[in-house]
């Protein structure tokens, strides 16, 4: 089963935070001469994430990492805390995007392009997709890793088949099947809606559909009213008329995404469809019972929007992890840190974990362990959205300013409880654009 940064919120087990942080005190770049090393425990990631640096360890003794785990939260508040500090481990694990940017506009990363440049067959083996949130101004600033997880639409075949309709294949089909699941007393759609980011996943869809990429990329920029672009207001428009069909489970403002709430809706037949991320898939698997193993679990790319300019193979999600240099780590942490980029990042054994727990690696070349894995069927689609995408929009709360981000999802929860308007909604997130 795959958890994602998401369910780590509520799932995430191992070291306990106070004492990873009393374990973590003084990890910063002064001590010794090996590399440091932080990333998030909960497994099955933490044992994919351990086993590369413990490979690694063993293969050069002369280069070691100090890895230490923490919990989601834990973590982003004790990387936020020891990089302002000057004392950040060598190695910063994260998701690119907005946070990448504060740290490079505060001077707290290296910029690893000449790094690339030298190593050009470690950037031709990884997905092409997976540097945009890695670079800042044309530069590289982070090593990409681990897994790609694009946001999918999926199904519930059974509950399709008692209803006698087909899956979408548009934003008009979507809104004709709200009222033939709802008058059998199926939820068209299950949502965590308190956890904020299972709403915001719907706009970024729309946004993409309707206005192609240009016009979030626009609000990256910086761009003044970059909210208020008519196709903005559109898809703003289209997610609360689907909230005013009745488009969602009732009640989905009080349903958690960290529970996995959300999923049971689906696997249990109360909800016909869910907007979710690959990592849904593995949760559905080992929750579900036979629920996938029988064929039941439907899935496909979010379906194109009449009269939209978006490429209906885009997609959007996190297209990978991201591992940062710290510019105040000495020369032999920064030799070592990139000498475990080069060779103990998405190794052999490393891959071969992260297909066995349900995840698509972003290493390319893959297609052949892909097609003889268990979940063979779902991880070539997975790996086929990843690689045919011309645009893998990052996850708009990664993509943002941690300013932004908030202002974001606050402001998403209002809408689709029908509090703000779309105008409302494009004025007060203008308010922050470049924030």
């Amino acid at each position: 089963m795959h958890l994602s940064r998401r369910t780590l919120l509520g799932l995430a087990a191992g070291v306990p935070v106070s004492a990873a942080l009393a374990a973590c005190g003084s990890s910063g770049p002064g001590t010794g001469g090996g590399a440091t090393y932080w990333y998030l425990n909960g497994q099955p990631q933490e044992g994919v994430r351990a086993g590369a640096v413990d490979a690694f360890n063993k293969a050069r003794p002369k280069e070691q990492i100090k890895d230490t785990t923490f919990q989601n939260d834990a973590y982003k508040t004790k990387i936020k805390t020891a990089i302002g500090a000057g004392r950040a481990p060598t190695i910063i694990w994260g998701w690119g995007g907005g946070t990448l940017r504060s740290y490079v506009k505060a001077g707290q990363v290296d910029d690893l392009t000449p790094w690339f440049d030298e190593h050009p067959e470690v950037k031709k083996r990884l997905l092409p997709s997976s540097f945009d949130a890695a670079t800042v101004d044309g530069k590289i600033y982070a090593m990409p890793g681990e897994t790609v997880q694009p946001i999918i639409l999926y199904y519930n075949r059974k509950v399709f088949d008692r209803v006698g309709v087909e899956p979408p294949k548009s934003w008009d089909d979507i809104m004709a099947l709200v009222p033939r699941f709802n008058a059998k007393g199926i939820a068209p759609f299950a949502l965590g809606g308190q956890s904020r980011w299972t709403n915001m996943m719907w706009l970024e869809f729309l946004f993409d559909r309707i206005g192609g990429p240009e016009v979030f990329q626009a609000v990256i920029d910086g761009e003044k009213d970059a909210w208020s672009n008519p196709r903005a207001i559109t898809a703003l428009t289209k997610v609360q008329e689907l909230v005013k069909a009745d488009g969602f489970i009732k009640g989905f403002s009080s349903i958690t995404a960290d529970s996995n709430a959300d999923q049971a809706l689906l696997y249990t037949g109360k909800a016909a469809m869910m907007l979710h991320g690959a990592w849904s898939y593995g949760i559905q698997q080992a929750r579900g019972g036979d629920f996938v193993s029988s064929g039941g679990l439907g899935y496909m790319n979010f379906p194109p929007v009449e009269g939209g300019r978006g490429d209906p193979g885009d997609t959007v999600g996190n297209p990978a992890q991201y591992l940062s240099l710290s510019s105040k780590a000495g020369s032999e942490q920064k030799k070592t840190a990139k000498d475990f980029f080069a060779k103990g990042v998405l190794q052999d054994d490393e891959v071969k974990k992260w297909i066995d727990n349900g995840s698509v690696p972003i290493r390319l070349g893959t297609e052949k362990l892909l097609a003889a894995a268990k979940n063979a069927d779902f991880l070539q689609f997975t790996y086929g959205i990843a690689t045919k995408a011309k645009v893998f929009g990052q996850s708009w709360d990664q993509a943002l300013s941690p300013t932004a981000a908030e202002t974001l999802l606050d402001n998403i929860v209002k809408l689709f409880q029908l509090s703000i308007s779309p105008k409302q909604f494009a004025d007060n997130l203008n308010a922050v654009t470049g924030a």
